[in-house]
This record gives C-alpha cells, structure tokens and sequence, in this order.
C-alpha cells in the first residue's frame, strides 16, 4: 500500500535509495525556487514600470520592511527543519508545537504592525495608512508559512516544499500584475504581494491538515524552548541578512550619486550567484542537523556552491560585456571590470549562507556572535577609510572571506568534536 503524505515520517524519508531521492528533490527545490525568484523579480521589474517612481518608492520601502521582518519566519523555518531532523521520534511534538509558537509570532508581529501603521506611513513617507496597515496583514501568513515550511523540509517532504516556494512567487505575479493594470497604484501593489503571501500558506495548511500522531514527547521540544530557538535563529540569521546587504546602505552614505549607483549596479551581479545554489542550503540543511555524518553534507553542499559560483565567476571575467546587459546596461560600463569581483563576492555571500545554516544546525553560540562583529567591522572600516567603488568592494569582500574562514574552521573543529563524541 503506498505511503500517503501525511503519514510519512523522517525515517521513510531515508529510506533506501535515499540519493536518488535526495538528487530528485534536489531537482525539485532547485527549479521551485528559480520559478520564485523569476517570478518575484519580474512583478518587481513590471512594478517599477507600471506604477511609476514615486509610488514605487514608497512600494519598495515596505517590502524592505516586510523583508527585515521575514527573519522570524526564516527562524522558524529553520528552528522546524532542525529540530525534527535531528530527533525524528519527536516529530509530532515538533510539529504541533512549532505550529503554536508560529501562530503566536504571527499575530504578535501582525498586531504590532496594525499599532505602528501610523509611525511606519510617516517613517517611510507612505502617504498611506491603508498601504501601511496591509504589512500587519501580510506578516501574518507570511510567518506561519516559514514554520509549515520548515516541518516540510525536516521532514524531506520535497514535492510539497517545490510548491510552496511555487506558490509564493507565482501568485504574486498573476495577482499583482492584474491589480496594478486595474489601478497603477502602491496600494494595488502591496496588495498583490499580501494576497500573494496568503496562497502557499493555505496550501501549507492542507498538506499539514491531519496532524500526526503525539508519539513521544519531551520538555526540549516545548513551547518555550522552541520560542528560544526561534528568536536565536532569526537573529542570526537577521545579521547575516543586514552583513549581506549593509555594503549599499554604507555605499549611499560614503559615495557619490554616481559611484553608488555603480556600486548598485555591480550588487545585482552579485545578488544573481548569491541566489542561484539557495536550494542547496534547503535540502543540506536537514543533513547537516542530524548526527549521521553532518560533515559530509556540509563538505559535499560547500562543494556544489562553490562550483557554481567559480563557473559564475569565470563566466563574468570571460563574458563581461554580457553579464553588463543584466547588471543595468551601457550606463553602467564603468564598472564592467569589476563585474567577476562582484559575482566572487557573490560567491562568497552564498558560502557564507550556508555555514550560517550550519551553525544554526548546531546552535553554535560562538559563530553567531562572529556574524555580528563582521557586519560591525564592515560598518565601521567603510565609513572611515573608503571613498571610491573598488575600495567599498575590496572592505566588502575582504570581510566576509575572512569571516568565512574563520566560520569553516570552528565548523570543521566542532564537526570532528561531534564525530569523536559518537
């Protein structure tokens, strides 16, 4: 009799012929998020064009808020994922209690939203409370989904996880692009993006809808330590986000207009080889937070992300001229020679990703706190000693090679300390 979705567990999922399973969700998770990303980028390309630059503006400042408020459902999501990959005969627990503690995060968050509605429209220059008071309405699935996802990826339910980061991509677009053609207006199009968020969280409800059995329980997997596990990750990963994306920030400050916008053009190279092997970290992630060899998946995913980004930078040193017609055009032919340097900073930025995960995997207090001392140094050594392009980008990509060394060698130290104790 086959196994329905509901009933499978971790263990099934590492069943034999585990790596052919593993190379197809692989597959699955890969083309899930190209779809996304693709289609994320294009209703944000569609948006800028239809709506017009100051209603765009104000667009794209709620989105970085809504972006800088979704660590906590990537906290989540990984606080899920690791928790019932590393202790499978709990997954009900896990289950259950995520699910609480993410319903709880989301209608805290949601409601301080809805009381600061006010101070955000005036913050970000909005002009809109009703534009403002949709972030409350958006956060709401938006988090609950990070904590459906997570259970999907501990549990290597690949298929249903390659639909939802579908679906939270895809409807955005459709709906989006339909509201903005009806009303060319910032309302119209953070009301896409929040109905957007609403369809993989629906989705996520009905493949969880049949809760699995309590099986056994522990006081680890309680609703307070979950919480603390949630509110560790996501400030983790919170400094991850701000180190990968405070070199902008810095660069508006410390640059000239036209050196910025430079500098801005050479980010979306970087962005590109950042987000192209982001389905790896999703299925190492519950690899590298069992006890079975977590080495391995962190050599073994370190290994294709790397590859990926060395053919990446290759390509952008032979190609150029290429890469420049996707990095903003002629208008920025300036900063051509610099385009392989920013697809290795992306590179590294990928890198990087994945052995926060790992340390996430491990709850490594440590590299957490290394993360934040390497936001702080960028800060402060750009802000004092650089003034042009290649010296923001040689700051940028020096800070984050070092800290990337250093994360590996305590992961490596702490992963053969693992090995040794079993």
């Amino acid at each position: 009799m086959p196994i329905r979705a509901r009933d499978r567990s971790p263990d099934a999922a590492r069943a034999p012929g585990r790596g052919a399973s593993l190379l197809t969700g692989s597959g699955q998770i890969a083309v899930a998020m190209m779809l996304m990303n693709v289609a994320t980028y294009g209703f944000t390309i569609t948006t800028a064009r239809v709506i017009g630059p100051v209603p765009y503006g104000a667009f794209f400042a709620l989105m970085n808020l809504v972006l800088i408020v979704s660590v906590v459902m990537l906290g989540l999501q990984a606080t899920a994922a690791r928790r019932i990959s590393a202790d499978p005969a709990h997954v009900g627990q896990i289950e259950r209690e995520i699910l609480r503690v993410s319903l709880r995060a989301a209608l805290l968050l949601g409601g301080v939203l809805l009381l600061a509605a006010p101070l955000v429209d005036r913050l970000l220059d909005l002009d809109s409370l009703t534009t403002a008071g949709l972030a409350a309405l958006a956060v709401v699935p938006m988090t609950m989904t990070g904590a459906q996802m997570g259970i999907l990826q501990g549990e290597r339910r690949w298929r249903e996880l390659a639909v939802m980061y579908v679906l939270a991509g895809v409807p955005r677009l459709l709906i989006g692009l339909a509201l903005i053609l009806w009303q060319p207006t910032e309302v119209m199009a953070f009301l896409g993006v929040t109905l957007g968020y609403y369809v993989p969280f629906l989705y996520g409800l009905t493949v969880l809808r049949h809760p699995r059995e309590s099986g056994a329980s522990h006081e680890r997997h309680g609703f307070w330590p979950i919480i603390k596990e949630s509110v560790v990750n996501s400030q983790a990963l919170f400094a991850y986000f701000a180190l990968t994306n405070i070199d902008m920030l810095v660069g508006r400050s410390i640059l000239d207009s036209h050196d910025s916008g430079l500098y801005a053009a050479g980010l979306i190279v970087s962005r590109a080889v950042m987000f192209l092997p982001q389905f790896v970290v999703v299925i190492a992630f519950p690899s590298m937070s069992t006890s079975l060899n977590p080495a391995r998946a962190l050599v073994g995913s370190m290994a294709i992300v790397g590859g990926l980004g060395g053919a990446c930078v290759l390509g952008t040193a032979l190609l150029p001229d290429v890469v420049l017609v996707f990095a903003g055009g002629r208008e920025y032919d300036e900063v051509t020679g610099l385009l392989w340097v920013f697809a290795l900073l992306g590179t590294c930025m990928a890198i990087l990703q994945l052995l926060v995960y790992s340390v996430l995997a491990r709850q490594g207090a440590l590299s957490m706190a290394l993360v934040w001392v390497g936001l702080l140094v960028v800060v402060g050594v750009a802000s004092t000693t650089v003034s042009t392009v290649t010296g923001l980008l040689s700051v940028v990509l020096t800070v984050e090679l070092v800290l990337l060394v250093v994360l590996l060698a305590i992961s490596v130290v702490k992963l053969r300390q693992r090995s040794a104790a079993q």
